[in-house]
């Protein structure tokens, strides 16, 4: 093995150890630290013409915002989850725009966007 290979097993066995044993606010923090992680991560691909990886972490980015998107609740949520699902789409096609159109600015606006959201979540864990 490789010490590429056993540093991404490594990293996996502490992620999944992690959300095991994570509460669901801390789930969604997670889900955010993810989706901007891999928006940072897709664009220094991008500025470093790495294109298949550039495509990769949007896939990915795309991947996890829709489980921010999925994990909204309709019932309960009221305006705020319609304004969020709204948000969270809006993120999806930007992101899907920054891979097609190789453009770096669209890529920041989506980490503003999340990051703010992201703030105003972990500020409700200080609350707690």
């Amino acid at each position: 093995m490789n010490s590429y290979s056993a540093v991404q097993n490594y990293a996996s066995v502490k992620v999944h150890s992690g959300v095991e044993s994570a509460s669901p606010h801390r789930l969604i923090q997670m889900l955010f630290e993810g989706a901007l992680e891999r928006i940072a991560q897709a664009k220094g691909a991008m500025v470093q013409n790495q294109y298949a990886r550039k495509g990769e972490m949007i896939g990915k980015a795309v991947a996890i915002v829709g489980g921010l998107q999925g994990s909204l609740n309709d019932k309960e949520g009221g305006k705020l989850a319609e304004n969020l699902d709204n948000l969270y789409d809006y993120v999806i096609r930007r992101l899907t725009q920054a891979n097609y159109e190789n453009n770096p600015e669209y890529l920041d606006e989506c980490g503003r966007l999340l990051g703010e959201i992201k703030s105003a979540w972990d500020a409700i864990s200080n609350q707690v």
